[in-house]
């Protein structure tokens, strides 16, 4: 194949994979690029690296390698990213899904097995759906039903497009629009058998937030308050009017917000907390169980 433009033979798949692993130095992440933009991948996209290349899919993958050059992170130039067994979409519209929130995902998951179907479980603070998408996805269909709430509107619409790809579980997904418990229809107080959420927990001028992620992540999502609580508190507070007398409640927290958010818990009435650490030892995640009182 020629390219029309030039002229010149058209760059096969091996030579643009090796010269955008040049350019960003790691082969993995080249790779991924040059996978979305031919539409191909894994053994498919390997048993076509001595194919050529059309125009449209030499100008897709430069213009996300523009975009990479420019800082934008990996996972929004490819527009997905891998999130326990799903391939979520993702853009600036929501959080990058982090391996950290699989392990608050599995929590959630292994509390909900624990407990007698039908269970009704809350998403708060969704984002893209990927908790509450895994959580319908691996329970077994009918089981459960499964809310997904967020406040930003355009944060629900990246959920949507995640939920239409879910399949037979799907059936399983209601989304609902606004801020955490408010979004909940009124007859699903003191009824839930679980909440979930990772909600904004950075403080508002924490120097130690990423560049990156402060420039780019929806603000939203991340920031909460002088002391990084605000949203936490207010889930602890209201979960104790919505969640059921031995339902749970799941949350990421900050690396140094166990004490504070234990103290939270309980003085919310919830017994049986429990703050477990992340791969690398530090606070991440937060449980408590409704007291039966």
């Amino acid at each position: 194949m020629v390219d029309p433009v030039s002229g010149e033979p058209a760059p096969t798949w091996r030579t643009l994979l090796a010269e955008t692993a040049d350019d960003v130095g790691d082969r993995n992440q080249a790779r991924w690029m040059c996978e979305v933009a031919s539409g191909a991948s894994g053994d498919e996209f390997a048993a076509e690296l001595d194919e050529p290349a059309t125009q449209r899919m030499v100008a897709h993958l430069d213009a996300m390698l523009s975009r990479f050059r420019g800082g934008e992170p990996l996972q929004y130039v490819l527009g997905s990213w891998q999130f326990r067994h799903l391939e979520l979409m993702v853009d600036r519209r929501v959080l990058i899904p982090r391996p950290e929130t699989e392990w608050v995902c599995e929590a959630a998951l292994e509390l909900a097995r624990s407990m007698a179907a039908p269970r009704t479980i809350a998403d708060l603070g969704t984002g893209s759906g990927a908790i509450g998408l895994s959580i319908a996805s691996e329970l077994p269909i009918g089981s459960t039903t499964v809310w997904l709430a967020d406040v930003s509107a355009d944060a629900l619409d990246v959920a949507r497009a995640n939920l239409a790809g879910l399949g037979r579980a799907a059936s399983a997904v209601r989304i609902v629009e606004g801020s955490w418990f408010e979004a909940l229809p009124e007859d699903l107080r003191g009824s839930l058998d679980l909440v979930v959420a990772n909600p904004p927990y950075i403080a508002e001028r924490d120097p130690l937030v990423d560049a990156a992620v402060r420039e780019w992540e929806p603000h939203l999502a991340l920031f909460a308050g002088d002391d990084g609580l605000r949203d936490i508190r207010v889930i602890v507070a209201d979960g104790a009017k919505w969640i059921r007398p031995g339902g749970h409640v799941v949350l990421e927290i900050g690396h140094e917000q166990g004490a504070a958010v234990t103290e939270l818990l309980r003085g919310a009435g919830y017994v049986e907390i429990e703050i477990r650490p992340d791969l690398a030892g530090r606070d991440r995640i937060a449980i408590g169980r409704r007291g039966e009182a």
